[in-house]
């Protein structure tokens, strides 16, 4: 059953709006991610991902993250959009946050743009940023979305979403 769409605000976007199957665009957003006083990730050239009732996605370049803060976690998923994912930690000051990236290496055609970008979840990090906005993480396990007021939901990931 698909849920009823939030009212659209002046400003916001309606995650009901967004394309399925999902598309990939840049963003010139600054897009930033902070642990432990590190800024782990700070870009303008990152590109969101669009889904129908999710919040993007935002998949950063290699260049625009630190050095040294990523590690091989092990293991994959498969998504039949953009491919095989392969997994990151992150380690910051000694500290490690497990499985908290993904990537995909060999992505599907129409997700070319995300070879090598990584993206994050938000919920371990002290805070992940979209313009200066501190950013909520996509509700459930699962899903890897940004949640900013400029979005009107519900969002994927809530109690009773699981056949959205």
């Amino acid at each position: 059953m698909r849920p009823r769409p939030d009212p659209v605000g002046p400003g916001q976007e309606s995650v009901w709006s967004y394309p399925r199957p999902p598309r990939a665009e840049p963003t010139d957003a600054l897009v930033a991610i902070e642990h432990r006083g590190v800024f782990v990730a700070d870009t303008r050239e990152s590109i969101r991902t669009l889904e129908t009732s999710h919040p993007p996605t935002y998949y950063i370049p290699p260049h625009d993250i630190i050095p040294g803060v990523l590690r091989p976690a092990g293991g994959g998923s498969f998504c039949e959009y953009k491919g095989y994912a392969v997994y990151w930690d992150v380690v910051v000051d000694g500290v490690t946050l497990p499985r908290i990236g993904w990537s995909y290496p060999d992505p599907n055609r129409a997700f070319a743009a995300l070879r090598d970008h990584v993206a994050f979840y938000a919920g371990p990090f002290d805070r992940c940023t979209v313009d200066g906005e501190a950013v909520v993480p996509q509700p459930g396990g699962f899903y890897g979305g940004w949640i900013t007021a400029n979005l009107s939901g519900p969002f994927k990931g809530i109690p009773g979403s699981m056949g959205w």
